[in-house]
C-alpha cells in the first residue's frame, strides 16, 4: 500500500474517532448537566437543614445576584457556564442572594461538607496571614551571609498546589552560592496547604495580592524582588509585578497560561481552552468535571478532601511507604469553596487582565523569562508563543519531553542552574544601568 493511501487512512481513522468523541462527549456532558442541577437542589436543602441556611451558588443569572463584591472582579464564567437544564423550575426553588459577610466567626466555621481535623483548621487560630517557608541566606565560613547585599525570591505556585512544589524541588538543588546572597519565601497561596480558607472570600485577584502583601512584601518591608510561578501563580505573579514594577527584578513564567482574546470574551476563552468539554484526553475531561460542575465538583471534595486522612491512610498502606508524596497531599489541601472560586476568579477571571499587566510590564522593561515543556496537556504550549507575540523582549524556553508538571518535576537541578543564571544575569543588568 503506498504511502498516499497510508496518510488518507490514517486521517479518515482520527476524523472517525475525533467525531465520536464528540458525540459521546456531548452524551455524557448532557448527563452531567441534568445531574448538577439534582445536587444543586440536594445541596440546598442539606446546607438549610445542617446549617440552618441556604448555601448560594451560581446557578441563577448574573443579574439576579447582588453586586455586593463588585461584579467585574467576577468572572463571567461563574454564570455564563452553558447548562442545558440551569433555567428550568427545578433551580428556581427560592435562593437565598449572596450578602456580605461581616461576622469574622461565621467566616472562619467551615462548612459541613469541608474537612474540620486539626490541619485544615489550624489557620484559624492565628491571624489571618498566609503559611509560608523562608530560607534564610547561609553565613559563610566566616560568619558573614552578606546580608546588606541580599536579594530576595518569592515563589508561587499552581493550582490545587502549596510552598511545598517549590520546597521539595528547586530548594535542595540552589548552588551554596547563591544560597550565601539571596532569601527564599515561598508561598501556600490563599485558599490552598496551610494558609486561610475563609468563607467569606470569593479569592479575587485582589484578595490573593492583598494577602501576599499582608503576609510577606510589608512584613519583610521587601522593596525589590524576583518572582518565579508556575500555571496559576503566574497569573498572581504578572498582577503582582504589574502592581509593583519598580519592586520586581525579574518574572520566571512557568506553564503561563495566556490565551488572547477581547476582554469581553477572555474569561470564557480561558475557561473553554483550559477545560474543554470533551471526555478525551481523560486530564481534560477532569479539568472539564471539576471547573463547569460547581455541585458535582463540591460532591467531588466532599468525598476526597474532607475524607483526606482516610484516603492516605489507604494509600500509605498499598503503597508501603510512610510518608505520601507531597503533590498528591497538597491535591486535597483546600476547599472546594477556595478551589472553585481560584478556578475562576483567578484563572479564568484574571485572562481579561493579562494584556493589560503585560503592557505595564513592557514598559518597565523587566526581565520576562518563560519556561513549558513541549508535552504540556494543561497548559497548550501556544501560551508561551502569544506571550512571546505580545512581549517581544520575554526569554522564552520549551523543554522537550516535559509536561505540565515534568517542567519542574524530574528536572529540579536543570531549573535551578536556570533560575541561578535569571537572577545573575539581572543583577548584572541592573548594576550595569547604575
Amino acid at each position: 500500500m503506498s504511502k498516499h493511501w497510508v496518510a488518507l487512512i490514517r486521517n479518515w481513522s482520527g476524523k472517525v474517532a475525533d467525531n465520536l468523541i464528540t458525540a459521546a462527549s456531548f452524551l455524557v456532558f448532557c448527563a452531567l448537566d441534568l445531574l448538577d442541577c439534582f445536587f444543586c437542589v440536594c445541596y440546598r436543602f442539606i446546607d438549610e437543614f445542617l446549617e440552618g441556611k441556604v448555601e448560594t451558588c451560581y446557578c441563577e443569572s448574573r443579574g439576579n445576584i447582588g453586586g455586593v463584591y463588585g461584579e467585574d472582579e467576577l468572572s463571567a464564567t461563574l454564570y455564563e457556564r452553558k447548562n442545558l437544564f440551569r433555567q428550568m423550575v427545578l433551580v428556581r426553588l427560592g435562593r437565598n442572594r449572596r450578602e456580605e459577610c461581616g461576622n469574622g466567626g461565621a467566616a472562619r466555621l467551615p462548612r459541613w461538607s469541608d474537612c474540620g481535623c486539626e490541619t485544615c483548621l489550624s489557620w484559624q487560630k492565628a491571624e489571618q496571614k498566609l503559611f509560608y517557608v523562608v530560607k534564610e541566606p547561609i553565613p559563610d565560613a566566616n560568619g558573614d551571609c552578606g546580608r546588606d547585599s541580599v536579594e530576595n525570591v518569592i515563589f508561587l505556585h499552581g493550582f490545587m498546589s502549596s510552598s511545598s512544589f517549590w520546597t521539595e524541588t528547586v530548594f535542595p538543588n540552589l548552588s551554596e552560592e547563591t544560597k550565601l546572597h539571596y532569601r527564599f519565601i515561598a508561598l501556600d497561596l490563599l485558599g490552598f496547604g496551610g494558609s486561610p480558607k475563609p468563607r467569606d472570600c470569593l479569592y479575587r485577584l485582589r484578595d490573593h495580592l492583598e494577602m501576599i502583601e499582608k503576609s510577606v512584601i510589608q512584613p519583610f518591608e521587601l522593596d525589590s524582588f524576583h518572582l518565579v510561578a508556575h500555571s496559576m501563580g503566574c497569573i498572581i505573579a504578572l498582577a503582582l509585578a504589574a502592581k509593583h514594577p519598580r519592586c520586581v527584578k525579574s518574572i520566571t513564567l512557568i506553564a503561563p497560561p495566556y490565551f488572547p482574546s477581547s476582554r469581553e470574551k477572555a474569561s470564557l476563552v480561558a475557561l473553554n481552552r483550559l477545560a474543554e468539554r470533551r471526555l478525551w484526553p481523560p486530564l481534560l475531561f477532569g479539568s472539564s468535571f471539576m471547573s463547569w460542575y460547581e455541585h458535582l465538583g463540591r460532591t467531588v471534595c466532599l468525598l476526597v478532601c474532607r475524607n483526606h486522612g482516610a484516603w492516605e491512610w489507604i494509600l500509605k498502606l498499598l503503597t508501603r511507604q510512610r510518608d505520601l508524596h507531597f503533590m498528591i497531599k497538597d491535591a486535597t489541601r483546600h476547599t472546594h469553596h477556595s478551589a472553585w472560586h481560584s478556578m475562576h476568579n483567578v484563572i479564568c477571571g484574571g485572562a481579561k487582565y493579562m494584556d493589560d499587566y503585560l503592557g505595564v510590564l513592557s514598559k518597565s522593561g523587566m526581565w520576562v523569562a518563560v519556561i513549558q515543556g513541549d508535552g504540556d496537556q494543561v497548559v497548550p504550549p501556544e501560551c508561551s508563543y502569544h506571550l512571546k507575540q505580545k512581549m517581544p523582549f520575554a526569554e522564552v524556553k520549551i523543554i522537550r519531553n516535559a509536561d505540565h508538571t515534568s517542567v519542574v518535576l524530574g528536572r529540579e537541578k536543570d531549573l535551578a542552574g536556570e533560575l541561578e543564571n535569571i537572577w545573575s544575569l539581572t543583577e548584572n543588568k541592573t548594576r550595569e544601568n547604575l
